[in-house]
C-alpha cells in the first residue's frame, strides 16, 4: 500500500466525518423537530384516548346487552328472556364451554424466591413473569415479556367448533381444591405449591360440571427457575373430537429490552432442540421463520441474558416458529416479537395428562446445564468450533466462577483471570520471542541476500537462498507463527465469553458502570459512521495499546523488509477498525484485551533480558558449520524425483 493509497483512505475518512458533522442538525433544528414530534404525539395520544373511550363505550354496551337480565331495575321476565337469548348465542358459538365465556377479570400471582408469575382468569395462562434478583439497565423490575401482548392458548375441535382457551374464564384451584384467595400463593422453604386453572365444561343442565374440565396445572418450587406445567384433560372424551390425535399450543410474546446496548453477536431469537439431536436457532439479526416437521424437545424465546423456554417432558410433534419486529410497538421497552405453534400428542380417553415445564430465568451456564436439557447451548460459547467451546467450558468458566465466588469485584476477577491465562501461555510466548530473536540475528544476512537478488525474476533464487540460510542456522521462520496460532482460539473464546457472561451484567469497575455494556466517558453531539455517538475509554485504551504492541513487535521481529507491500499499513489499520467494532461492545472484553496487551509488554521486556542475542548469534554460527541433515520428507522428495528421472530414461 503506497503513500497515495494511504492518503486516499485519510481523505475518505475525513469526508465521512465532515459529512456527519455537516449533516448534524443545529440545536434550533433539533428543538423544532422535537416540538413537531411532541405535537404529533399529543394528537396521536388524543386520538388513542378517543378510540379508547369509544371502545370502552362499545364494550360496555355489549356487556349490558349480554348481562341485562341480571340488572335489578329491569323487568324480571324481560331480563330472563334476554339472558336466555344471550346464553343461547354463546352456546351456539362455544358449545359445551358456553358458561365459561362469561366471567370476572382476575389475576393470581405465584411467587417463590426467584420470580413472580401472574396468571389471568381469562385464558388461565401466564401473562407476566418478574425475576426478583435482576433489574433492567434503567433500574426497573425485570419483566421478561410484555403482559399486554403475551398470549398462550390451547386450541382444538369440539363438535365442529374451533375452541381456543384464551376466550374462556378459568377457575382457580389450590392443591386440588377450589381456591378462595385466603392463602398466599407463595412457596415456603421446603414444600412446592400446586396451583391449577380449570376450564369447566357444561353438564348439560346449565351448570358447570366439576368432572369435565381442561386444567393448566402449575407446580412452583421454592428456589428454582423451572416451573412445572401440566395440561390435565378430564372427562373430555365426548367433547373433544374423537378422531383428534393432537392438540395445538400457540404462544406469542413481545420481548422487552433489558439491556442498554444490543449485542450483534448475541441477539434475541428463537432457539429449539430437535428430539435426540442438536440445538438450532433462527436468525439473531433479521426477522426469520422456520417450520420443523420432526419432533422437538423444547422451544425457547432467548434474549441476551434471559430466556423463556417451553419444554415437553416427552416431545412436541412439530413446531412452527417466527421472529418479527413490529412497526408500531405499544411498549417503550419493546425489543422483538416471537411466535410459535406446536402440537402435543393426544388420545381420546377419560383422563389424560400432558407433562411439560417452563424455564423463566437467566442464561447462566451452570443453572441451565443442571437440567440436562441442553438449554445452555443458547449461551454463545463458540459451539460451532469444539475447541472454543472446550476452552470456555473446561477452563474459563470454572476459573471465572471460582474467582467470583469470593465476592471480589469482577474487574479484579478479570485481572486475575488474565494473569492466569498469561502464565498458561508463557511457554508459547517464550517460544515466539525466541524465534523472533533468531530472525533479528539473521536479518543482516537476509538483507545481503535481498541486495544480491534485487530483480523480481530472481525472486525464486532469493527465496531458496533465504531458506538455505534458515536451514544452516537452525532457524524456522514458522516457529513464531505456530505459537501465535495456538493462542488464537483463546483470544476468540474470550471474544465469545465476556459479552455473554451474565456475571458481568450491571457490574461496575472504575468508570465503567456495566462491564457487559460499553463504558461511555463522553457523549458526542453527532454520530460518527462505524463508531457511534460516544467514547468508550477501555476500547480506546485497547486500541492504543494494540498499536503500540504492533510497533514494538515489528521492531523486535526485525522483519520489516520481508513483509509484503502494504502489510505494515494493514497491521496498523486493523486496530483502528476494531475501535469502531468494540466501541459499542462489552467493556469487560475491551478491558481484558487491554490487560492482555499490558502483560504482553511486560513479557517482552522480561524475554529481552533473559535471551542473550550475542550468545544466540554464536550458537547460530556453530549451527552453520554443522552438516545439514536431510529431513525424512526431503529424502522422500529426492527419491521420488530420482524415480521419475529413471522412468523417463527408461
Amino acid at each position: 500500500m503506497n503513500r497515495d493509497s494511504i492518503l486516499g483512505f485519510i481523505i475518505i475518512a475525513a469526508i465521512l466525518i465532515g459529512y456527519s458533522v455537516w449533516m448534524t442538525p443545529s440545536q434550533e433544528e433539533i428543538e423544532a423537530r422535537q416540538r413537531k414530534i411532541d405535537s404529533l404525539a399529543m394528537v396521536r395520544q388524543q386520538q388513542q384516548l378517543l378510540d379508547s373511550v369509544r371502545m370502552a363505550a362499545e364494550m360496555k354496551r355489549l356487556e349490558n346487552e349480554i348481562n341485562q337480565g341480571s340488572a335489578a331495575d329491569v323487568n324480571a321476565d324481560l331480563a330472563g328472556e334476554d339472558a336466555s337469548e344471550s346464553q343461547q348465542r354463546l352456546t351456539e358459538k362455544y358449545g359445551a364451554f358456553a358458561l365459561a365465556a362469561r366471567g370476572e377479570e382476575k389475576t393470581w400471582v405465584l411467587e417463590n424466591d426467584v420470580f413472580e408469575i401472574s396468571i389471568n382468569a381469562k385464558g388461565g395462562a401466564i401473562n407476566k413473569v418478574v425475576l426478583k434478583d435482576y433489574q433492567t439497565w434503567d433500574s426497573l423490575p425485570l419483566v421478561i415479556f410484555d403482559p399486554d401482548n403475551n398470549d398462550f392458548n390451547l386450541s382444538f375441535f369440539s363438535r365442529n367448533r374451533n375452541i381456543n382457551t384464551n376466550e374462556f374464564y378459568f377457575e382457580p384451584y389450590l392443591n386440588g381444591y377450589p381456591y378462595d384467595g385466603s392463602r398466599p400463593l407463595k412457596t415456603d422453604t421446603n414444600d412446592s405449591l400446586v396451583f391449577s386453572m380449570r376450564l369447566l365444561a357444561d353438564n348439560g343442565m346449565g351448570q358447570p360440571d366439576p368432572n369435565k374440565y381442561i386444567a393448566y396445572e402449575y407446580v412452583i418450587k421454592p428456589d428454582e427457575y423451572m416451573l412445572g406445567f401440566d395440561i390435565r384433560i378430564v372427562g373430555m372424551d365426548d367433547i373433544i373430537a374423537a378422531n383428534a390425535s393432537f392438540l395445538t399450543l400457540n404462544w406469542q410474546a413481545d420481548l422487552l429490552q433489558q439491556e442498554r446496548s444490543v449485542d450483534r453477536f448475541n441477539g434475541s431469537t428463537i432457539y429449539f432442540k430437535h428430539l435426540n439431536d442438536d440445538v438450532d436457532y433462527l436468525s439473531e439479526s433479521d426477522d426469520d421463520e422456520e417450520v420443523v416437521r420432526t419432533r422437538v424437545k423444547w422451544v425457547s424465546y432467548k434474549q441476551r441474558f434471559f430466556t423463556s423456554s417451553f419444554i415437553a417432558k416427552d416431545h412436541f410433534e412439530n413446531a412452527e416458529m417466527k421472529t418479527y419486529t413490529k412497526e408500531r410497538p405499544t411498549h417503550d421497552h419493546y425489543l422483538k416479537s416471537m411466535s410459535s405453534v406446536v402440537e402435543v400428542p393426544y388420545s381420546s380417553g377419560q383422563t389424560q395428562i400432558i407433562p411439560m415445564s417452563f424455564y423463566f430465568g437467566p442464561n447462566s451456564y451452570y443453572e441451565m446445564r443442571a437440567y440436562k436439557l441442553d438449554l445452555e447451548r443458547q449461551i454463545p460459547l463458540g459451539w460451532g468450533f469444539f475447541l472454543l467451546a472446550w476452552i470456555n467450558i473446561y477452563m474459563v468458566i470454572p476459573v471465572f466462577t471460582f474467582l467470583g465466588s469470593y465476592g471480589w469485584n469482577y474487574g479484579i476477577v478479570i485481572l486475575i483471570l488474565t494473569v492466569l491465562l498469561k502464565l498458561l501461555l508463557f511457554p508459547i510466548a517464550y517460544k515466539t520471542y525466541s524465534s523472533s530473536a533468531k530472525m533479528r540475528v539473521l536479518k543482516p544476512e537476509i538483507d545481503e541476500i535481498s541486495a544480491k537478488y534485487p530483480k523480481k525474476e530472481d525472486a525464486m533464487k532469493k527465496q531458496q537462498a533465504v531458506m538455505t540460510l534458515y536451514k544452516k542456522a537452525g532457524a524456522n521462520p514458522m516457529a513464531g507463527c505456530i505459537p501465535m496460532l495456538l493462542q488464537m482460539p483463546i483470544l476468540i473464546a474470550m471474544f465469545r465469553f465476556f459479552p455473554s457472561s451474565i456475571e458481568l451484567r450491571q457490574q461496575s469497575f472504575l468508570w465503567a458502570t456495566d462491564l457487559s455494556s460499553y463504558d461511555s466517558i463522553a457523549s458526542l453531539p453527532f454520530e460518527i459512521p462505524f463508531y457511534g455517538d460516544h467514547v468508550s475509554l477501555f476500547t480506546l485504551l485497547m486500541t492504543v495499546s494494540t498499536i503500540l504492541y504492533t510497533r514494538m513487535n515489528n521492531q523486535m521481529m526485525g522483519s520489516q523488509s520481508t513483509q509484503l507491500p502494504g502489510m505494515q499499513t494493514m497491521m496498523y489499520l486493523m486496530p483502528i477498525m476494531f475501535l469502531g467494532l468494540f466501541n459499542n461492545y462489552a467493556s469487560g472484553l475491551s478491558y481484558y484485551y487491554f490487560l492482555a496487551n499490558i502483560f504482553t509488554f511486560a513479557q517482552m521486556y522480561v524475554f529481552r533480558f533473559t535471551i542473550d542475542e550475542e550468545k544466540l548469534r554464536v550458537k547460530i554460527e556453530q549451527n552453520k558449520k554443522k552438516p545439514v541433515k536431510k529431513s525424512a520428507f526431503q529424502k522422500r522428495l529426492e527419491e521420488a524425483a530420482k524415480q521419475r528421472g529413471y522412468n523417463m530414461k527408461k
